[in-house]
């Protein structure tokens, strides 16, 4: 009797979870359907009376639109990310293997200080910020907008390497030390090699950040021609007529390459996280 009843409260349990589950899922999936379903409707048809009603007819009209304004702009984007992810990594990388293989006098004290740029609020610096790419001459480029994404992606780029490099042996780099090879022959033939999972983890963390960046993106390039799509789509709502349509179908595009990275790698991202989560 006693297991009998300990296996009703085991299913009963089981179906209480599976009912949070449901209502959690729907609760998040909301936006998602009203997003799609106000994407997909004529700029007519589209009103707060009829909002969570699917469209009587499909329209791609708000699609062409959001794509006509918003094409340049996601094309900066992509030359906003690529480059910044990039470079972010390969100094996180770098910055990683020095704390965690090459012990110095005030190492730990350095660590430390890299990591209080993970803590500093984007807001607390943008007139200095602001002030020093007007001297470098380049405030309101695309240029200087990377150079603000890899700065401010080095502190937990070089802490999500640092941390995964601890897992390495320590063997493997005295053996190369008596071999003859230094500091960045042994970060190319034996460090580089095995960072393929903290190399995924830190380009998906990276790119999904800085595509979906708004502040210092709006800040910095002032210029429409080279705003990335944050920016821009947030421009698409008008001063007096707001087409519902073409703003949804603009977030659905402007949303589409951190979906797509996270639904291509999202098991290496998790696999990439607990290599590095075991031993510090």
């Amino acid at each position: 009797m006693r297991t009998e009843y300990a296996l009703r409260q085991k299913a009963a349990a089981k179906i209480l979870l599976y009912l949070v589950l449901v209502v959690g899922a729907v609760f998040f999936l909301v936006p998602v359907y009203v997003l799609l379903a106000t994407s997909l409707k004529s700029f007519a048809e589209v009103n707060i009376q009829n909002m969570w009603s699917l469209p009587r007819t499909v329209s791609l009209e708000g699609f062409a639109k959001a794509l006509e304004k918003l094409g340049p702009n996601f094309l900066n984007s992509v030359l906003l990310t690529v480059p910044a992810t990039i470079l972010s990594a390969f100094l996180g990388s770098i910055n990683g293997y020095i704390f965690a293989k090459w012990r110095f006098p005030g190492a730990n004290l350095l660590f430390a200080f890299v990591l209080f740029g993970m803590f500093i609020p984007y807001q607390s610096i943008l007139i200095p910020l602001v002030q020093f790419l007007s001297r470098i001459r380049l405030y309101g480029t695309l240029p200087g907008l990377i150079l603000t994404h890899v700065v401010y992606g080095i502190p937990i780029t070089t802490l999500i390497f640092r941390n995964y490099y601890t897992e390495i042996p320590g063997s493997l780099i005295e053996a190369a030390q008596i071999d003859g090879l230094g500091l960045f022959r042994i970060y190319r033939h034996i460090l580089l090699p095995l960072s393929a999972p903290a190399f995924v983890v830190v380009v998906i963390w990276q790119m999904t950040s800085i595509w979906n960046e708004f502040l210092f993106a709006v800040t910095i390039t002032q210029n429409p021609r080279v705003q990335p799509i944050t920016v821009a789509l947030q421009n698409l709502a008008g001063s007096q007529i707001v087409e519902w349509n073409v703003q949804m179908a603009g977030a659905l595009l402007a949303a589409l390459p951190p979906l797509l990275v996270y639904l291509l790698l999202g098991k290496y991202f998790i696999r990439g996280l607990l290599a590095g989560s075991v031993k510090q």
